[in-house]
Formats: C-alpha cells, sequence, structure tokens
C-alpha cells in the first residue's frame, strides 16, 4: 500500500514569491528603460546665415563680434556675427561686457539667441538681457567660466610644460659619463587662451654634470693619479606674474646658479619688477621685462665674494610652428648697480621636435657670461644639449 503525503506550505510563501517577482519584474523593466533615457542628445545648435543657409554643430566661444562653431562638416570655424542671421542653441552661457572687466564677478549664464545685431541671454531666474554686438566682449559656455573665472583654481591646476633628460658615457681611454636634466612647467590663469590673463606662474630647473678621468701619460714612477674632470652647471629659478591690465604685469622672482666651470659656488638672486607682453596668441608670445634685486654671489674663491643691489633687462620669446614644432628664446642683461664690474649675461633658444605621442626631440643652447670669475676661470659658460622631452600636455 502506498501513501502518499501531502507536504503542507505556509500560506504566506507563494505571496511572498509573487511580491519578490513583481519586484523583480519592475526592477528589470526600470533597468531596460534607463538607457533610453541617458542615450537622449540634446539637438545641435543651429547658425542661420544671412543668406539662408544652416549650419548645425556647437556654439564653442564668442570673442568680440565673432563667433567660433564646431561643426562636423566643417570642422571648427570663426564666424563674424555680420554674417549670420539667427543662432538656435540650447547651452548655457555665460555673456560677458567690453565694460566690464573680465574677473571673477557673478554673472550669470543662460541660453542665448542672436538676431537684429544682439544677443539676448535668457535666465530662469532673471529677466531676459540684450547685449548689442558692439557691447560684446566673450560669450563662454557656463562649464568653462565656472571653471576659469568664477573659481578658484587649486595649485596644481593648469600646469603645461616638459622635462627633458639626456646622457652621454664615454669608455676608453677616458672615462667618464654626462647627465643633463630639465624641467620647464608654466601655468597661466585662465588656461583657455582667447581669455586676458589674470596671472602666470612658471618654474625651471636645469642641470648639467659630468665627470672624465683619463690616465697620465706617459706615466711617471711611483704611479700618478688619474686626472679628473669635473661638470657641473646648476639653474633653477620661479617667477610670478600679476596682471594690472590685459598686458602688462608686475612680477616677482627667485633664483639660483652654481656653475663650477666659472668658480661659482652659489648665486642667490631674489628681485621683483615689472613687464609687458607684447604678443600673446596662440601662435605666439613675446614678453618683456625688467625688475630691481638683490644677488649674493659665493665663488670657490671667497675672496670674490659679492652682495650686488642690480637689475634684470630680459625678454622672452615662444613661437608655436607647423607639425607641432615649439621654438623658444630668451636674452637677459644684469648690470650691478654698487660694483659696474659685476654685471653678467645670459642667452638661451630651444627646439622641440615631436616624435611619438608626448615624447619629442629636444635642442637646447644656453650661454651664460660672467665678467667678474676669479682668476683662471673663463667669461663665458656655452652648452649644447641634445635629450628627449616628454610633454605634461
Amino acid at each position: 500500500m502506498i501513501s502518499l503525503i501531502r507536504p503542507k506550505i505556509h500560506p504566506t510563501i507563494p505571496h511572498f514569491l509573487t511580491i519578490c517577482l513583481i519586484l523583480l519584474t519592475s526592477l528589470a523593466t526600470a533597468v531596460a528603460a534607463e538607457p533610453q533615457a541617458t542615450d537622449a542628445k540634446p539637438a545641435p545648435d543651429m547658425i542661420i546665415f544671412t543668406n539662408g543657409n544652416e549650419l548645425t554643430g556647437t556654439v564653442e566661444r564668442g570673442v568680440g563680434d565673432s563667433i567660433v562653431f564646431k561643426s562636423d562638416m566643417v570642422g571648427e570655424i570663426t564666424i563674424p556675427l555680420a554674417k549670420i542671421k539667427e543662432i538656435r542653441t540650447s547651452g548655457s552661457y555665460a555673456v560677458l561686457r567690453k565694460d566690464t572687466p573680465v574677473t571673477k564677478q557673478g554673472v550669470q549664464p543662460g541660453t542665448i539667441e542672436y538676431g537684429d545685431n544682439a544677443i539676448k541671454v535668457s535666465r530662469s531666474t532673471a529677466p531676459v538681457e540684450t547685449v548689442p554686438v558692439k557691447d560684446l566682449a566673450f560669450i563662454i559656455d557656463a562649464p568653462t567660466y565656472e571653471k576659469e573665472l568664477h573659481s578658484s583654481p587649486g595649485f596644481f591646476h593648469g600646469w603645461n610644460g616638459n622635462i627633458t633628460a639626456g646622457a652621454t658615457f664615454v669608455e676608453s681611454t677616458q672615462n667618464g659619463s654626462t647627465f643633463t636634466t630639465g624641467i620647464s612647467l608654466l601655468r597661466a590663469i585662465p588656461t583657455v587662451t582667447y581669455l586676458p590673463r589674470r596671472n602666470r606662474t612658471s618654474f625651471n630647473l636645469f642641470e648639467t654634470y659630468g665627470k672624465f678621468t683619463q690616465p697620465v701619460i706617459p706615466q711617471t714612477t711611483p704611479p700618478s693619479p688619474d686626472m679628473v674632470i669635473k661638470t657641473n652647471i646648476f639653474h633653477t629659478d620661479a617667477e610670478r606674474d600679476q596682471y594690472l591690465s590685459s598686458s602688462f604685469y608686475a612680477l616677482g622672482i627667485v633664483a639660483f646658479d652654481h656653475n663650477y666651470s666659472q668658480g661659482l659656488k652659489l648665486q642667490e638672486l631674489f628681485g621683483g619688477g615689472f613687464g609687458w607682453t607684447v604678443i600673446s596668441t596662440p601662435v605666439q608670445v613675446f614678453d618683456i621685462k625688467g625688475d630691481i634685486h638683490y644677488a649674493k654671489q659665493y665663488f670657490q674663491d671667497s675672496t670674490n665674494d659679492q652682495n650686488l643691489i642690480g637689475a634684470t633687462i630680459g625678454e622672452n620669446y615662444l613661437r608655436n610652428l607647423p607639425m607641432k614644432i615649439v621654438f623658444t628664446e630668451y636674452a637677459n642683461y644684469l648690470p650691478a648697480f654698487n660694483n659696474s664690474n659685476a654685471y653678467s649675461a645670459n642667452f638661451g633658444a630651444g627646439i622641440i621636435l615631436p616624435v611619438y605621442h608626448r615624447f619629442s626631440a629636444s635642442f637646447s643652447t644656453t650661454d651664460n657670461y660672467l665678467n667678474n670669475p676669479p682668476l683662471g676661470f673663463k667669461h663665458n659658460s656655452y652648452q649644447f644639449v641634445t635629450g628627449i622631452s616628454y610633454s605634461l600636455h
């Protein structure tokens, strides 16, 4: 006789499973529907020209009476507002007037429209603002405005520059090696080139170190020790420029130098002055500057040590060439007021040739002139350095 025993099932379990199934189904439906919402892209911006033609893309920025527009069809182009009938965009932009300084002012971004030779800015919490083209300074997208003008960037924000290294090894009758390193960093705020500068900070460090040994030929009896030739040239400086206008700035500088080949153990320099950015474009930047400084010179022969009050008169030039080649050049003259014989000068030029991604070939030349070296040392110290450079941007 077979007995069938029916197990007891708690009456709440089927209801619990049903509820779980409903919840899981609802969750799966929500997850499946979510990508459709996030995939929705805003409508592209549109420009309608005065001749009736239309172009879709993105309004990048506005500078003066022109708009920079990026389109998949024609790339990035600059269009005068005089050739535009209408601009349609759903993005948020900050509109700055010519009569208002470009500072950390509280300009509220909004949507913009163009027509009748004026920009109209619509905001949810303020009336529509109309800015005639003749009063227009900049049109900046909201994220860029918040980042570059309205916020306070941290110390590590915006640094660009290069790190360079090179080495030479000799194994023969002479044995030795030479190492060169260089760091050149620059931070300009705002980081976008089309806005006027608020401040600029630079840091440079260069060193060449070498040691060569050579036996005495012919050898003496008893044997003479090998001759040793050392090279040690070191320079570092930091400068802070605070712009007082679009091109004129106050500056503070500190610099340290050591040059074994000129008998200079250490030179310390602290100063301040003014500079003028004569040219500032995405292609080239040219500055002239001057300062009054204190310099302390320590020589290997301590009787030559100097405490100097002097000046620096100099210029800096940077040029972006085709194929992302960068050329730099500088020249400085440093007279001393309290010792007219203790003047110095320096000149340098370099070129960076891109090789692979951020790596480049670097070629530079420098000439440091010191008018008062210790007896037996030459006035000039000239270097030509090649190496591999890594770009930080």
